[in-house]
């Protein structure tokens, strides 16, 4: 047991986005923006949220997740709605968690599929496989086998957090606890909660860097990736996959980072601090919360060079005169 290790191969596009991210994260670690701005962590937590669950085709929108979150009423399915509250309990202790424990990693998922699933917290006893919507991309391994595979695993990180990079580590245990899908439900959400936990215990800004959402964008291709590596029958195809998309949000990190720097004229800053995040917004609603009377200077002052920085973008970017057109802070 002690000698299993993952099959893969650290390539040099891996040890190119390592070098990437690794230099995103110490630029925004230094400027303690994350830290120091808590409306961006909890709209980056929602993101998080909504987003791992929206993968497993929970349909409540972005806006509903966050009024579930701060005890709104929403008018939804109760099961999607308990997805949420679990989640968000789950989320919020994600500091406490010691990914390298099987035990935290069982308690974790009575927590996220707490009232919905029966054998919550406990190993599953029956067979699984990995379905993208309807289509089956593989069947797990059997039941019985799936104790002694996760306590190979989890042995195999023990050992090995002191050689691999985290970022390269977490991507293999992503892609293998996928494959070995441990739990009758919740196998995603748990894989990329644990994947955040693991890369928090290295830099613990990740608690509050939404890599999900940006899974969630490339659903199909996260999907493909697991496929082509059990074909392969080796996870190099998905760390690549995975460093990408911790590399591409990054980047939307920095923006956000850049949108609250003191270059921003006052007027784009005035128009930021009245606009939620996610939160579509008309023209008009925006010009009455800025008191501003003239729409030419509304858009040549404030609307336009905040679209220009991409600040903000339109819902319906295709047609910008549309009467249906809305805004939203990214």
């Amino acid at each position: 047991m002690g000698d299993y290790r993952p099959p893969f191969t650290v390539t040099n596009k891996i040890l190119l986005y390592v070098s990437s991210i690794s230099e995103k994260i110490g630029r925004i670690t230094a400027t303690n923006s994350l830290t120091a701005k808590p409306h961006l962590r909890k709209n980056n937590r929602i993101k998080s949220i909504h987003s791992s669950l929206k993968i497993e085709a929970n349909s409540l929108t972005l806006g509903q997740v966050r009024d579930v979150i701060n005890g709104r009423f929403v008018l939804g399915e109760q099961k999607e709605i308990q997805e949420v509250k679990n989640a968000y309990a789950a989320y919020e202790r994600l500091s406490e968690i010691n990914p390298y424990s099987i035990r935290d990693l069982k308690q974790f998922h009575g927590i996220m599929t707490k009232y919905l699933v029966e054998e919550s917290g406990r190993f599953r006893s029956g067979e699984e496989g990995v379905f993208n919507g309807d289509q089956c991309i593989f069947m797990a391994p059997p039941a019985r086998f799936v104790p002694g595979l996760m306590e190979e695993l989890f042995q195999w990180m023990k050992t090995a957090q002191k050689e691999i990079h985290p970022l390269i580590l977490s991507s293999v245990f992503h892609y293998e606890f996928v494959f070995i899908h441990p739990f009758s439900d919740g196998n995603g959400r748990m894989a990329r909660l644990w994947h955040t936990a693991i890369l928090s215990k290295w830099k613990p800004i990740f608690e509050y860097i939404p890599i999900e959402s940006q899974i969630e964008k490339f659903q199909d291709e996260y999907y493909e990736a697991i496929a082509r590596c059990h074909l392969a029958g080796e996870s190099t195809v998905f760390i690549e996959f995975i460093l990408a998309q911790i590399d591409k949000i990054l980047d939307e990190i920095c923006a956000q980072m850049d949108g609250e720097n003191e270059y921003l004229s006052e007027a784009v800053k005035r128009l930021l601090d009245v606009m939620e995040y996610d939160i579509p917004y008309t023209s008009k609603s925006l010009m009455e919360k800025l008191e501003l009377k003239s729409r030419d200077g509304f858009r040549r002052n404030y609307l336009l060079p905040a679209m220009e920085l991409k600040l903000i973008r339109m819902t319906i970017p295709n047609k910008p005169n549309s009467r249906n057109q809305r805004y939203v802070k990214c």
